[in-house]
């Protein structure tokens, strides 16, 4: 089997077949592959031309399992003895009734993870998915002048993982942590993993051990 000759403009494309071939050019404007495709028994040599990869690139769906902060927050929740395993998701689900569409429960049992901004330094607030925080109360009852809805920025700064994915734990430093206490009626819930494709299951015990999290009423 020889290679066809190729420019940097041209595909050529051989189809072999007992007694005849067929060749047929392809103008191109980019880099050149010349393809043989032959009979059941006879070899296939496929020529890559510049630019083109000759590694087949990795689904989608593992690249994300393989992210780093995903990871990260695997190996955290593994060094606590969490029991639940990292779920990776076909599609984002950024809020608690996305997370609950993809996963069949109530989005009651949505342990949102939630970052404020208390006077410049964060706290992070486990919530419900069906509830809102009020903000007034809860800053009253951790001793805060005010509690601001942190940014992205803020977000990445403090936790390492993007709004829409930041798990209870796998941060570079602790964070002050409040859990909702409503989730407690819940025999299992779902927090994110550090990624807005990726969850994990646990149990409010687990949850309020695992980040140390003082106990309040959210709203």
């Amino acid at each position: 089997l020889q290679p066809w000759p190729l420019n940097t403009a041209t595909l050529a494309t051989q189809h072999c077949n007992p007694g005849h071939s067929t060749l047929q050019p392809w103008p191109l404007n980019t880099a050149t592959l010349a393809t043989q495709h032959c009979n059941p028994g006879r070899s296939t040599r496929v020529r890559y031309g510049r630019g083109m990869s000759q590694q087949p690139s990795r689904p989608a769906k593992q690249k994300t399992a393989q992210h780093r902060s995903i990871e990260n927050v695997r190996a955290h929740l593994r060094e606590l003895g969490v029991k639940g395993e990292v779920r990776v998701l076909p599609d984002a689900v950024r809020t608690a009734q996305q997370a609950a569409d993809a996963l069949g429960c109530e989005v009651a049992a949505i342990a949102n993870s939630l970052i404020f901004d208390a006077d410049g330094a964060p706290t992070l607030i486990l919530t419900s998915g069906a509830h809102r925080v009020d903000t007034a109360k809860v800053a009253a009852t951790i001793g805060a002048t005010k509690l601001a809805r942190a940014t992205p920025d803020f977000v990445r700064e403090h936790t390492g993982q993007p709004i829409g994915g930041v798990a209870p734990v796998g941060h570079p430093a602790k964070v002050p942590t409040y859990l909702d206490r409503s989730l407690a009626g819940y025999q299992s819930i779902w927090a994110a993993a550090g990624h807005p494709h990726a969850v994990f299951q646990t149990t409010y015990d687990e949850l309020r051990t695992m980040t140390a999290a003082t106990e309040l009423d959210v709203d």
